[in-house]
């Protein structure tokens, strides 16, 4: 992506009252987002990654910092433009539709100002965007899960909003029918050149959405990178222990030189009778298509590695691994804790 930040976030500090003071929630945040790029802030409860999106939602004031849409001011330490001026559009966790309105009238509910034939047209337009061309007669209780979240995307696009923000899109889905529709709404936002702006807790979720990804740990943004950059880049010890599968283990554990920590992968090594590292196999699962094993080094790092089936048979005997091609990544000098 190389275009210009549509929406810029710049040492965003975010808090609430509490006894004492104010608890800070988010702490000098900073990111940059291109029109038509999807965005995803990806860390655990807490981390403070919703109250990004209601600040800049307008929900939430800001103690620090500024927020920009489309080179215009929308928020500071001063003040901010009330919501409804903001051009930001929002798909909540519950979707939050109307019960008692059909699927048309969820979708033309933030239209109301234009003329009805522009309405109705718009409301057709969308439908058949999100595949429910046939449904808008029909009430939310009388639809998926999967189809509710369509509608919920159909009326938050319906204003045409300069930027989306999704809060846990798939949080209410079974999880197949979350990998399912997680490729199919990326095809969709990028179909309309939408740009988004959403959060989760879910690594598979924010891999198979977004262009960027911002690592979060109490408030920060530690890394906003690409996936495969933090998968095989992680500029901080945390990103590296948070992304995917591995183990940071020293350096000197693999005969390596210099005395870091290096992150290994289940697929950075391969069982090797005659390999240099050596390690005692303490447990084995089946994940499919193979196994999964823990090993022990002779120095106490436990290492996860893939198996064939010929070493999964071998619980708590000797094994030898040997490193696979370039495999490792050192985390940059970061925090340890």
């Amino acid at each position: 992506m190389s275009g210009q930040a549509l929406l810029r976030l710049d040492g965003v500090r975010v808090g609430y009252p509490a006894p004492g003071g104010v608890k800070v929630v988010v702490d000098g945040l900073s990111l940059a987002l291109e029109a038509g790029g999807i965005g995803c802030l990806l860390g655990s409860s807490g981390c403070g990654k919703t109250t990004v999106l209601r600040a800049i939602a307008g929900f939430e004031p800001l103690l620090a910092g500024r927020l920009e849409l489309e080179g215009q001011l929308i928020a500071d330490a001063h003040g901010g433009l009330p919501t409804e001026q903001r051009r930001v559009g929002m798909m909540f966790q519950d979707y939050a539709l109307f019960p008692h309105l059909d699927v048309a009238a969820n979708v033309a509910f933030g239209l109301q100002r234009r003329p009805r034939a522009q309405r109705d047209a718009r409301v057709r337009e969308l439908l058949e965007l999100v595949g429910l061309g046939g449904s808008a007669g029909a009430f939310p209780h009388e639809l998926s899960g999967g189809q509710q979240q369509r509608v919920a995307l159909a009326r938050a696009l319906a204003p045409e909003p300069a930027l989306l923000l999704l809060d846990e899109p798939f949080s209410n889905l079974d999880i197949d029918t979350r990998q399912r529709l997680a490729g199919e709404l990326r095809t969709l936002l990028k179909a309309t050149g939408t740009t988004v702006l959403m959060v989760t807790h879910d690594q598979a979720e924010a891999f198979a959405m977004a262009d960027r990804i911002g690592v979060m740990e109490r408030g920060r943004i530690l890394q906003w990178d690409a996936a495969v950059a933090l998968y095989r880049r992680p500029a901080d010890r945390f990103v590296a222990d948070f992304i995917g599968r591995g183990s940071l283990v020293p350096a000197a554990a693999l005969g390596l030189a210099g005395g870091g920590e290096v992150l290994l992968r289940p697929e950075s090594l391969s069982c090797d009778a005659g390999g240099a590292i050596r390690g005692q196999l303490v447990s084995v699962g089946f994940r499919g298509p193979h196994h999964v094993g823990s090993v022990r080094l002779a120095g106490g790092e436990l290492v996860e590695v893939d198996l064939c089936d010929e070493h999964a048979a071998r619980l708590g005997a000797e094994i030898g691994l040997r490193l696979v091609g370039e495999p490792l990544v050192v985390p940059g000098a970061g925090r340890t804790q």
